[in-house]
């Protein structure tokens, strides 16, 4: 089953846009103080227990924590910041984005299909 690897440094969102260039990449932003991102967490791990795209990889930024990745990816990705938020990567650019209570296992699925 695919997992989520958090992503911590600008090196690692480098490698995160660069992968995306093979393979579609699923980023992750998560507050790991809010309820509703613990809610769209929790649909995102639904997704990957189900039956994920696994030819796809999956990277979290924890946006508290490690708030000027979170805000470089915005930057680098022309998407404005949301939390949580999910934004799937292909050939080196945002494809799809969604936030809040939109991030459903049923619309990550559809997204990565």
């Amino acid at each position: 089953m695919p997992t989520f690897t958090q992503i911590t440094t600008s090196e690692q969102l480098e490698a995160a846009i660069q992968q995306s260039l093979e393979k579609p990449v699923l980023l992750f932003k998560h507050s790991t103080r809010c309820p509703i991102s613990a809610g769209a967490y929790a649909e995102a791990q639904r997704y990957l227990a189900g039956s994920p795209n696994s030819d796809a990889s999956y990277v979290l930024i924890h946006v508290v924590e490690d708030r000027p990745v979170s805000l470089e990816a915005a930057d680098r990705l022309g998407v404005e910041h949301a939390s949580p938020q999910a934004i799937l990567l292909k050939e080196g650019r945002a494809v799809w984005n969604t936030s809040h209570s939109r991030i459903t296992s049923s619309a990550l699925k559809e997204a990565l299909s």
